[in-house]
This record gives structure tokens, sequence and C-alpha cells, in this order.
């Protein structure tokens, strides 16, 4: 069996003339050529050659003169021609160590392309997906205290970083947190240097969200010296969720230990730290304001240093961080 090349248009031209001398439909002509309605209409708008065959078949029973034909093919010349092209991105590798052009060149051009037009145009890949968008409440403001502690921003992603095995009971509360308020999909990459692991969201929308809404900043918190939106330091409920967050990621209850006479003396502390004075200061009002005393220490801390202030801590703010509650009812300290 052999396919069959006309010149272009004549497939066309000598199927439709066959089509009216017999004043048949596509399936009943297709069903004369042996093959399917939808192979028939594929010939003729020329999407494949036909067969040699049907056009003899067709020009005999409808008395149609055949096309001159250009070229006779193997029914299965689409092989020989994959064939060919193997072959010759085999020698063009040999030859010049790549197939296709000067990639270099190519990407060159790609820049160009794309900061004419390319990043201007929306598609389906380029539109930013649509998240949630929750009002106030103290979900939200937790979530900001946590981005404050152990989070990061850029243009595209946000980003919570937090211990692969400390916190690993903490992200599972992250995660869920994250999903119920925004409703996207969390990522988790675990670093093969440090002991972390990074939760992502990627979503444009909620980048642009957190900064034009819950009034978080993008790029390095250090520099910019970031601090507790107003909104949330306006509301009391909203600031010592906040404060939670904040604690629950850059913060740690530890046991001070010292001598007096001989004795071994211990007890717990809490410390938060963080490098942005703002953010500092705005963690001791609202410490000081829930009835706690709480101390600034070495120009990056928060502490509270009274075994009643840690108890009280627990009580009135406490922690969704499961790593804290333990070391904090460790020894014999209960909240």
């Amino acid at each position: 069996m052999f396919r069959v090349v006309f010149c272009k248009g004549k497939q066309k031209e000598f199927l439709r003339k066959a089509q009216a001398e017999s004043n048949l439909n596509d399936e009943s002509i297709a069903k004369l050529c042996g093959i399917c309605s939808r192979s028939f209409r594929d010939w003729r708008r020329e999407k494949f050659y036909m067969t040699l065959e049907s056009a003899k078949t067709l020009s005999k029973k409808f008395k149609i003169e055949m096309p001159r034909i250009k070229k006779v093919l193997p029914y299965w010349w689409s092989k020989f021609r994959r064939e060919a092209c193997r072959r010759g991105g085999l020698n063009c590798f040999k030859k010049y160590g790549r197939v296709g052009g000067d990639p270099e060149y190519q990407k060159k051009k790609w820049y160009e392309w794309w900061e004419k037009e390319g990043k201007y145009k929306t598609t389906f890949l380029t539109a930013p997906k649509p998240i949630q968008e929750p009002v106030f409440s103290q979900d939200l403001a937790e979530f900001v205290g946590i981005v404050l502690g152990d989070g990061s921003i850029t243009q595209r992603q946000i980003t919570i970083t937090l211990h692969r095995e400390d916190d690993r009971e903490y992200g599972k509360f992250v995660v869920a947190l994250i999903k119920r308020l925004f409703n996207v999909p969390v990522g988790a990459y675990y670093s093969r240097k440090d002991p972390v692991v990074n939760f992502v969201v990627s979503r444009i929308r909620l980048v642009r969200f957190c900064i034009e809404k819950l009034g978080l900043k993008q790029g390095n918190k250090i520099k910019q010296q970031v601090d507790i939106p107003r909104w949330i330091k306006q509301n009391e409920l909203y600031s010592i969720v906040c404060a939670r967050g904040l604690v629950d990621t850059d913060g740690c209850v530890f046991t001070h230990s010292y001598k007096v006479n001989g004795k071994l003396y211990s007890y717990k502390k809490l410390c938060f730290t963080s490098y942005s004075r703002p953010l500092r200061q705005s963690m001791f009002n609202i410490l000081k304001v829930n009835g706690l005393n709480p101390r600034l220490a070495q120009n990056r801390d928060v502490r509270l240093d009274s075994i009643k202030d840690i108890q009280k801590y627990f009580q009135v703010i406490g922690s969704h961080n499961p790593k804290h509650l333990k070391r904090f009812r460790n020894r014999g300290e209960v909240a």
C-alpha cells in the first residue's frame, strides 16, 4: 500500500469533486475507501496524504480524473522520516556538539523578546493564581507573627523556615493555618546542608495581599527594621496572638542555672530574639500591657526572667509550638 502526493490543494479538490459526483456523505464515502469518517476529513483538509488505492477507486467509480501525481510514498513513510531525522540529529551533534542553533544567541533573543513584550503578556501560565483573601482575625494576626518571626517574602513566594526535627509538630500547625486562611497548597522543601524545612507558598497574589493589606514587607527584615502592623497593635486580642506567633518561631524557653554557696539553682526563662528594634519594642509593650515584667537585654532580646512571669505567659498568651510547651513543663514547672 502506498500514499500519493498531489500538488497543494489538489487532494482537497479531488475529494470534494468525488463527493459531489457521488452525492455521498463523509461516512459513506469513507467506508468506500476503507477508512473512518475522521480520516476522510483529515484527507480532505490535506492533513495527511491519501492512499493511492483509494484515489484510484474514487477516480474509476465516479469517473473523475485523478490529479497529476508528484510523488508516491510507502504507506508507513513517516517512520522512515523519523529515522532520517534521528540520524541527522546524531550527525549534527557529532559535528557541532549540539542540535539546533547557537543556544547563547537564542537565549539573548529570548531575553530581548521578554523585556520588550513577553513579560507584559498574560496567559493561563503567567496569570496570578487566585487565593482566598481572609478578613482580619486572630488566625491572620498569628500568621503575621509567624512571618515576622521565621518567614520571608520575595517577589513571588512566602517562605516559613523551621527546624526539621524540633519544630516537626509545629510545622503541621503552620501548614494547616496557611491552608485554612488562604486555601493554597504549601510545599515542604528540606535543606541538604542545614537541619531545616522550608514551607513555601508560591502565589503572587498572596505576596501582594501580605504587603498591601497586612502591612508586611518584602525583602530583608533586619535592614528594613520591620514592626508589627498597626491593625494588630490597635487590637488587644490580635496583639496577643501575634506575639504568640513571634515567640513560637523566634523565641525559646531555656533553663538558667547557677550556684550559690555550692548549691545548684535552676529555673526557666523565656527569650524572644530579633535584630529589629521596633519589633523588640512592640513585643516588650505587648508583654507589659498583659501584666508581665519583660526585660530588654543584649540589644536583641526580650526576656521574661521570673517563674511567675513564665507561668503567666503560657496562661495569657500561650503557645502552639509543642517544643516550647515541653521545655516549660519539664522539671516540675506546670502552667
